[in-house]
């Protein structure tokens, strides 16, 4: 057979091996980019939804805190609200009365000066130890009221001047004594606020032990600490209360660091500066005697003692003009 006579190969042949080829190419690298194309988005989903539970698990975290918070602040302040603010028991219009002094010959002055007793009329009186009685025998006892500031220097100078003539009063029965602890002087303790501690502690004795009451208010005056300093601790306040011969100790020791009676001590702060119950207090001490305010000298008992017995002789004195006196009959 010639060359020419070789039969030719139809170029359709040719052509459909190479579709048949390419054919069964094309699946293969689809299902490739499809299966890819899968599976970057299930990896899209995954992280979509992993960044949902993230934001979830955060919101969820935040809101949790959020009721923490919420709830201790409803107990903080619930509790604060629901907690009783404590007065004293004894307390009678913000002040305490003296009952009783148990250690007043050892109420002198730091250089156990002897305090001048006080005179009846002024110098050359010849009586030596006049008292409000002497003055008004027949009327009702002087009410002499305190308001004391524990780290004020002129609430320190009156008392150690007056006590010894204030202990004899009291014991004659011929002067009611009440004390007002307020806290005048807070900023003035670096921040210790010790004379609002110092007020509280005076309300705890005067709660738990009214006999040590004045002894114990004469103490902390006598060892008054210096202005813009810490003061004494609650602690060292309790031991002074117990020195001076409570009868509860641990009542008053848990008193006086737990401040049982401060918010007490500020509101009764604020009436005294208010005048609600007597003269406004405008200073850091304030002696009144039968309602009018002492403006002497806190350093002289004779003066403070002749501006007592001038109100109880005016007491004494309206006592009897009140009584109407008996009009005489005319008739035999």
């Amino acid at each position: 057979m010639s060359p020419d006579d070789t039969p030719d190969t139809p170029a359709g042949d040719d052509t459909s091996s190479a579709e048949v080829t390419a054919t069964g190419a094309t699946p293969t690298v689809a299902d490739r980019r499809e299966a890819v194309r899968e599976k970057a988005a299930q990896v899209r989903v995954q992280q979509s939804r992993a960044r949902m539970v993230r934001t979830s698990v955060l919101i969820a975290g935040v809101v949790a805190a959020v009721a923490v918070v919420a709830v201790v602040l409803t107990w903080t302040i619930g509790g604060a609200v629901n907690r009783p603010q404590l007065s004293p028991d004894t307390a009678e219009q913000d002040g305490f009365v003296v009952s009783s002094i148990s250690n007043a010959a050892a109420m002198t002055s730091p250089d156990d000066a002897a305090t001048p007793e006080p005179t009846g009329t002024g110098e050359g009186d010849p009586q030596p130890s006049a008292t409000p009685s002497d003055s008004a025998s027949a009327s009702a006892p002087v009410e002499i009221h305190v308001y004391v500031d524990y780290l004020s220097p002129s609430a320190r100078e009156w008392q150690l001047a007056n006590a010894a003539q204030l202990s004899s009063w009291v014991t004659e029965g011929a002067a009611t004594l009440t004390y007002h602890p307020v806290a005048m002087l807070t900023a003035k303790s670096n921040g210790t606020k010790y004379s609002l501690r110092a007020a509280n502690a005076a309300a705890c004795v005067a709660t738990y032990a009214p006999a040590s009451f004045f002894d114990f208010n004469s103490d902390l005056l006598t060892r008054q600490p210096a202005a813009d300093s810490d003061g004494f601790s609650d602690k060292e306040l309790a031991d002074i209360a117990q020195a001076n011969g409570v009868d509860d100790p641990k009542a008053i020791r848990e008193c006086i660091e737990s401040a049982s009676f401060s918010s007490w001590v500020k509101s009764a702060t604020e009436r005294a500066v208010a005048g609600e119950t007597a003269p406004a207090l405008n200073g850091t001490a304030m002696i009144t005697v039968n309602g009018q305010a002492y403006v002497g000298e806190m350093t002289d008992p004779a003066e403070f003692s002749q501006f007592v017995l001038t109100s109880a002789s005016g007491a004494a004195a309206k006592a009897q003009s009140a009584t109407p006196t008996p009009t005489p009959s005319t008739t035999p």
